[in-house]
């Protein structure tokens, strides 16, 4: 069992409404004064002052589902880092794999937005993992080797520095279907060992948590597991009893 601090997020993706959010904020609120993990939630952007300004006396803080990398300008439809800091935003999810794969974000533009979160002072939270194909053709490890060397070779290691990363095998997420403890304790280990051979410093401060399908059945099981440090929920955030015994887990 990792000995850091937990880490377990929850990302709402295109979900949420003011009634909703309330609700779900006011219950999390008060079923995790307590808890001793560090407890994040990433709502859609739209609804960051409300998640700050219901949040603001809880422990409970507060992320944001995607950024640009670029200070301000002629980019429509786009936030930066500026304005989402307004908001009381601590940390960026980067890289998730639905970004990656239904709307074209590359290892490239990853390294981007990765390089500006840590510049703006705010954690990122950067995502890793492969396709059922990928991994059934034994390239997992390939796969996120390229995913992390890129950044790292790009902005350099220091980057990760206060960084979270998210393995989140693509084929578990939104289908029900999960790694298994052992799976998943495996690719956790490997993220560490790719981080090893530029920094050991740093691969004892990253924090590497799973995001594949994480619910209250098999939390315990995945967080018994000695490389897994957390996890990054997607629907099961959604429901403040499930969450709260992640959270709590």
């Amino acid at each position: 069992m990792s000995q850091k601090r937990r880490f377990v997020a929850g990302n709402w993706k295109m979900n949420g409404s003011l009634a909703t959010n309330r609700a779900l904020l006011n219950d999390l609120s008060d079923s995790l004064k307590d808890a001793t993990a560090e407890v994040v939630v990433f709502p859609p952007s739209i609804y960051l002052q409300q998640v700050s300004t219901i949040l603001e006396d809880s422990n409970i803080k507060v992320g944001v589902q995607n950024i640009s990398p670029e200070p301000k300008g002629a980019f429509t439809g786009e936030i930066s880092l500026a304005m989402v800091k307004e908001f009381g935003c601590e940390y960026v999810l980067i890289g998730h794999s639905e970004r990656r794969t239904l709307f074209g974000e590359t290892d490239a533009d990853v390294a981007r937005k990765m390089k500006a979160t840590v510049e703006a002072g705010l954690t990122p939270v950067i995502c890793v993992g492969e396709t059922l194909s990928e991994r059934e053709n034994g390239q997992t490890e390939a796969v996120i080797a390229t995913q992390l060397t890129s950044v790292i070779d790009t902005i350099g290691i220091d980057a990760f520095n206060n960084a979270i990363i998210a393995y989140e095998p693509v084929w578990a997420i939104g289908t029900g279907k999960t790694a298994t403890p052992e799976e998943a304790d495996a690719v956790h280990d490997f993220i560490h060992c790719t981080l090893m051979k530029y920094s050991d410093k740093i691969c004892d401060l990253v924090r590497v948590v799973y995001g594949g399908s994480v619910n209250a059945s098999n939390v315990e099981s995945l967080f018994a597991k000695e490389n897994i440090d957390g996890a990054l929920v997607g629907g099961a955030s959604l429901e403040a009893e499930g969450f709260t015994k992640i959270a709590l887990a």
